[in-house]
């Protein structure tokens, strides 16, 4: 049974989310489509099933490896302009890194005390890519 969990908070409207991508287009794309001479992604696509997968995936490494996570960071990246990256040679990605805290224990004379700290995205646990990037040119949100 799926647990309701409301409307999330950081919703946008679909007219804003036009105004991000055309403001992306004109002012970013332009600029990365002339510096590596062809054409790039400016959307990547993961499928829920790929996402939910990685959420329990990265839930299960992080309770293994006694870290807690609260989050996912989205980190743009660029393919090696190598052969065997094929059509994703030179162009833009996007992974994603689990973010959290690792418990630690620290025994202090005769006690033990627990205590968090902050690794962000330095978790050793592996990140998510290889999204569907589509076939440039770029995919416009409409």
């Amino acid at each position: 049974m799926e647990q309701n969990l409301g409307k999330p908070k950081q919703l946008i409207t679909k007219e804003f989310a036009k105004l991000l991508n055309e403001n992306y287009n004109k002012t970013r794309y332009p600029l990365i489509k002339e510096a590596i001479k062809k054409e790039d992604a400016n959307a990547i696509w993961f499928s829920i099933e790929e996402l939910e997968n990685y959420i329990k995936y990265i839930k299960a490494e992080a309770k293994k490896q006694k870290y807690t996570i609260d989050g996912i960071r989205f980190h743009f990246g660029a393919y090696p302009e190598d052969k065997k990256y094929a059509e994703k040679s030179g162009l833009t990605t996007l992974f994603l890194a689990p973010t959290g805290t690792k418990k630690i224990t620290k025994t202090k004379v005769a006690a033990k005390a627990e205590k968090s700290i902050e690794i962000d995205d330095s978790l050793n646990i592996a990140p998510l890519n290889y999204g569907s990037i589509g076939n440039p040119p770029p995919i416009t949100y409409i």
